[in-house]
């Protein structure tokens, strides 16, 4: 039996109006109608619609600035934009802003019932997917052991406050996990959770992405812009790595946390935002602030609650509940069986430093099950896949502080992947669950040199 929908027509002409409720209401949906923008914004705050269509042009307020203004007070439902004046710049302001369609008066009944099903089918489709990733625990944090335990009672004690919180942990250790379930299990879980890595925007755009954009602005600059904070409107922005922002940008993004203003590019006044702001980084914020690379009045803005996730390998009683995790997920994922790590399996990947930390480990999850020849994951297989696993145990040294025999086993891992995958860093970033950027880091850290490590390797 077909969907029914509820409808919003947004349209400054009666006629309009009346025709196309009537149309909807002859195949059984419902239909409010408004002519004006500050109407329609408000009834979609205030009631929960299937979609909105909007006539573009119309006194005062028009459709796109509507538009515009419903994705930054983060209302979810889809809209159709439509006009009787329809050129290819505004249809493409229109999907730029987010619009579903853009329809071109006058329309046919067909085009629009068609539009309502299409609308519908993709919000059950996203409502399956939300549906899906809840069961594959795609955002859930897996943990066993008393280190997680004390990190997952401050993330509780600390969700429901407005407080800021900064995430301290190396690179594939679940900040961004930790950020979204601050975000779910505080108040603002209904608006937006918005995130922007500071380290993979170039430096030029940064600002754009974060604050927006006018039409004209800069070159290329071809339509208004969302920044970031305008995006998370009453909900929470996430800003990664922020110990990688250009300290010009971090003089701005102060004034922000101070004033609670954002100014776009080539914008002529301040937009008040309301957002809970969550930072991370893997960096020593501290000693930068020493050495001249972070602002110390920054510091003191976004540190409030510190919040350290530890390595895996400080949490290694964590492995076979995250194992089992991510092999019933990955199953899952690929429509395969259930597949199980045998107990000496299990124990190999124990003493795995895991570099990468919980992200490398659920690569190698997947890689050892499609290396796996039966309906077990073997020892065999864990030392086919990662060799340095299984490394003798006198090959790393025994004695020493604990930092010099993990570095020397980071190090020693690290040479094995570049070694298994011929040196292509790409491959063996991958294979570690790294960034490439992060294993050049990572490695110069444990004093491997790159090129002499290859010249090596191709001798």
């Amino acid at each position: 039996m077909p969907q029914k929908a509820h409808l919003l027509i947004v349209d400054d002409e009666a006629n309009t109006l009346a025709s196309l409720s009537r149309a909807f209401r002859l195949e059984g949906h419902e239909a409010a109608v408004c002519d004006n923008a500050n109407k329609a914004l408000e009834l979609a705050k205030s009631q929960s619609f299937d979609l909105i269509l909007s006539d573009v042009v119309m006194p005062g307020k028009d459709g796109l600035t509507l538009l515009e203004d419903l994705k930054a007070q983060g209302v979810p439902t889809p809209v159709v934009m439509m006009s009787g004046q329809a050129h290819i710049e505004m249809a493409v302001r229109a999907t730029r802003l987010g619009a579903l369609d853009f329809l071109e008066k006058p329309i046919s009944t067909e085009k629009l019932l068609l539009t309502v099903e299409n609308a519908l089918k993709l919000g059950r489709l996203e409502r399956e997917n939300r549906d899906l990733e809840r069961r594959l625990g795609k955002h859930e944090i897996i943990w066993k052991g008393e280190t997680m335990r004390r990190v997952m009672a401050q993330v509780e004690r600390v969700a429901a406050s407005e407080t800021r919180v900064c995430i301290l942990g190396e690179t594939g250790t679940g900040k961004e996990l930790v950020a979204r379930t601050l975000h779910e299990r505080s108040p603002r879980a209904g608006a937006p959770f918005v995130t922007l890595n500071c380290a993979a925007v170039p430096a030029e755009l940064i600002e754009s992405e974060l604050f927006g954009h006018e039409k004209g602005s800069f070159t290329g600059a071809a339509g208004r812009h969302l920044g970031k904070f305008e995006q998370a409107q009453h909900g929470t922005i996430f800003l990664d790595e922020i110990g990688d922002m250009p300290l010009a940008m971090q003089a701005k993004l102060l004034r922000v946390l101070e004033e609670g203003e954002v100014e776009r590019i080539g914008g002529e006044r301040a937009i008040t935002v309301d957002v809970r702001v969550v930072v991370a980084t893997h960096r020593d914020l501290e000693a930068h602030v020493r050495d001249g690379k972070f602002r110390q009045d920054l510091f003191h803005r976004v540190f409030v609650f510190p919040l350290r996730l530890p390595p895996l390998r400080e949490r290694r009683e964590d492995i076979p509940v995250l194992i089992e995790h991510f092999a019933l997920q990955v199953s899952a994922i690929n429509g395969w069986k259930p597949m199980r790590f045998t107990a000496d399996a299990m124990a190999a990947l124990q003493e795995h430093p895991w570099p990468g930390n919980v992200r490398e480990l659920r690569n190698a999850v997947e890689r050892l099950m499609l290396l796996a020849t039966s309906a077990e994951v073997t020892a065999e297989t864990v030392a086919l896949a990662l060799p340095a696993s299984l490394a003798a145990p006198d090959s790393v040294s025994s004695t020493g502080p604990l930092a010099d025999r993990v570095r020397a086993f980071e190090k020693q891992t690290i040479l094995a992947e570049l070694k298994r995958n011929h040196h292509q860093i790409s491959n063996t970033a991958r294979a570690l669950g790294l960034e490439r950027s992060h294993l050049y880091k990572k490695a110069e850290q444990v004093g491997i040199d790159m090129k002499a490590a290859k010249n090596e390797g191709d001798r």
